[in-house]
């Protein structure tokens, strides 16, 4: 929380712990993001893959999903969709509508199957 009782996404711990410390030098002095609220979901998926994601809401702002890919830890961010909310990370998107999603690797192509398909989650408000 920060001082006026709004959480803050600490961007540039996370970026640093991301990307490692070299890669994010001068990105220590971003100010942090007050976020409006936290959301935390756990999915479990086809084939029985289970994913945890904490979603980070601002309003009339931009959203943010953090998630593991392939044991990384990734800082997806809102784009445009047709339905649902479409979050990006590098090569990644985690797509979501209602209460599920699908993980999908871009580098497969426009056509491949999800990577993660028919993730189904109740939420948790922090």
């Amino acid at each position: 929380m920060n001082g006026t009782g709004r959480a803050c996404l600490r961007v540039a711990p996370l970026a640093t712990a991301l990307a490692g410390p070299a890669a994010m030098a001068g990105a220590q002095h971003l100010p942090p993001l007050p976020v409006d609220s936290t959301l935390v979901r756990d999915y479990r998926c086809q084939g029985g893959a289970s994913l945890h994601v904490t979603y980070y809401n601002r309003q009339g702002g931009q959203s943010f999903a953090q998630l593991t890919v392939k044991g990384q830890p990734m800082l997806f961010v809102d784009t445009l969709a047709a339905s649902g909310v479409r979050y990006v990370a590098g090569p990644y998107v985690w797509w979501t509508k209602g209460d599920g999603g699908d993980l999908y690797d871009q580098t497969a192509g426009p056509d491949a199957a999800p990577i993660l398909a028919g993730c189904t989650s109740a939420s948790r408000q922090r």
